[in-house]
């Protein structure tokens, strides 16, 4: 018997067909009457379902870290994912990663982005650069889309500048014995003594 042709989307094709679904369930929303109300209670139930069945693929995964991953890591299945709220990442998981994906498009900026803390449904976000404009506004709303996307739970985002390096202790005060400062002083305090009392007389 002859296996059925099934036909298979890649990215590039999914996108254009997300789009067309959303501009369709717009308009059944703005059509009066029961056939559009039916037809949204229908896709409403069809959408329940198939989260159901996405979250019970997701707890088979569970014990498998590569499968795991692999449903993770692929684009459609993190939007459905996220979409019925069942992620199995951890918000502060999922921010670092978005960051990472950004990592190529902000070092072409002369930036770099790393994730400080998720704390109270709050990412806070350390933002640096080699140039005057490239923490500006617009590559901060960058990080904020990009890290609300993969996060929706999350209620805002902070872009924070880093925290100031430490400053550096020179090598010769490490190197410095406190009994050589010691003797150092008191010798010049000795010198100075013989020529006050020279003075003097």
């Amino acid at each position: 018997m002859a296996e059925p042709d099934v036909r298979r989307l890649d990215d590039a094709a999914v996108e254009p067909r997300l789009a067309r679904l959303d501009d369709v369930l717009g308009q059944l929303e703005r059509i009066p009457g029961r056939t559009a109300e039916l037809a949204m209670e229908a896709v409403e139930t069809l959408t329940e379902v198939y989260g159901e069945a996405l979250a019970r693929v997701a707890d088979l995964a569970a014990g498998s870290p590569r499968l795991l991953d692999g449903l993770t890591g692929d684009e459609l299945l993190r939007h459905l994912l996220l979409l019925h709220c069942i992620h199995p990442d951890p918000a502060e998981r999922r921010v670092a990663r978005a960051l990472d994906d950004l990592r190529a498009q902000l070092r072409s900026q002369g930036a770099e982005a790393e994730l400080v803390e998720v704390r109270d449904v709050v990412a806070r976000i350390s933002v640096s650069s080699r140039s005057c404009g490239g923490c500006g506004t617009a590559l901060h709303d960058l990080i904020r889309e990009q890290v609300l996307t993969v996060a929706p739970e999350l209620s805002g985002v902070h872009v924070v500048a880093p925290e100031p390096a430490p400053a550096l202790i020179p090598v010769t005060a490490v190197r410095r014995r406190p009994d050589a400062d010691d003797g150092a002083m008191r010798a010049a305090q000795g010198s100075a003594q013989p020529l006050a009392r020279g003075g003097a007389g």
